[in-house]
């Protein structure tokens, strides 16, 4: 995600101390990587970089918003789970929290979050910044919940873009959600993975194949991955959420804002003025 905005709020609490990074690079290369590798890999990669990432981005996500990806596209503008006034006393899950800036927003609407992410690491900035709800260290494909818990459940950015089985995720997340519930989830636009992780006129030509659903992984020295990311396509992303028992209502593209002159990785004015870099998807459970 990039740097604020005029709609971004910046962060009053002290900057975390960041902790040793690893010596060596880890290599890049695109192989198959399970379930239990990916969890494992990415709930250490979190941990490792937890804090480089809330100092690097903690103020644009502030303490307390709810952000939906780079471009910025708030939920207070967006109400994509509902008008605001809908939320007081809803229970709200929150997936991939990180450092809880959503579920903060969330609990100043009148909400009851609970904040659950893979990395214990990031949680521990949730506690630094504080809040009144519950915080949760767990696999999101082993949801630690009864069913029929929660009326709402979000994810900006957390879990599917790094799970292997989105299907096995987005079932756990329809069981813990009541009947008619809403799951609103983002990822990085698919179309993004068929160009050049650049944010500059290189990062505009296509370098590989949209239909290439080949993990992106970061091996250690030994082949171990540290770090992996999936692809699905736009139309595998659809037919994960009706195969998991939801209803699509929408699919939302966010343009990219005038007032956003940042870049953050892949994400820029330049190529988010001509290819979509986020997909939200707003989902109610049948």
């Amino acid at each position: 995600m990039p740097p604020p905005g005029p709609a971004g709020r910046k962060s009053t609490t002290r900057e975390p101390i960041i902790q040793e990074s690893e010596a060596s690079e880890p290599e890049a290369t695109r192989r198959d990587a399970d379930v239990t590798e990916s969890s494992r890999a990415n709930r250490g990669w979190w941990d490792r970089n937890a804090d480089e990432y809330q100092v690097e981005h903690g103020t644009f996500l502030g303490d307390d918003r709810f952000v939906w990806g780079p471009e910025g596209l708030d939920e207070v503008e967006a109400e994509l789970l509902g008008p605001p006034e809908e939320l007081k006393g809803r229970d709200v899950l929150e997936i991939g929290a990180g450092a809880a800036q959503c579920s903060r927003w969330l609990t100043a609407q009148g909400a009851r979050p609970v904040a659950l992410d893979i990395s214990h690491r990031q949680l521990q900035h949730a506690l630094r910044i504080g809040g009144s709800f519950p915080l949760v260290c767990a696999d999101a494909g082993a949801l630690p919940f009864a069913d029929g818990s929660f009326d709402l459940a979000c994810s900006a950015y957390g879990a599917l873009p790094f799970v292997a089985d989105p299907r096995l995720v987005l079932r756990e997340m329809r069981r813990v959600l009541r009947p008619g519930g809403r799951l609103v989830f983002s990822v990085t636009h698919p179309i993004r993975w068929a160009f050049p992780d650049e944010p500059g006129p290189e990062g505009l030509s296509v370098s590989g194949s949209y239909f290439d659903r080949t993990p992106y992984v970061e091996q250690d020295d030994e082949g171990r991955a540290v770090y992996v990311e999936h692809h699905r396509t736009l139309g595998d992303r659809v037919r994960d959420v009706v195969a998991s028992g939801f209803r699509l209502v929408d699919l939302v593209e966010p343009e990219w804002p005038a007032w956003n002159t940042s870049e953050w990785g892949g994400w820029s004015p330049l190529r988010g003025n001509l290819i979509p870099g986020t997909a939200i998807f707003v989902c109610e459970r049948d």
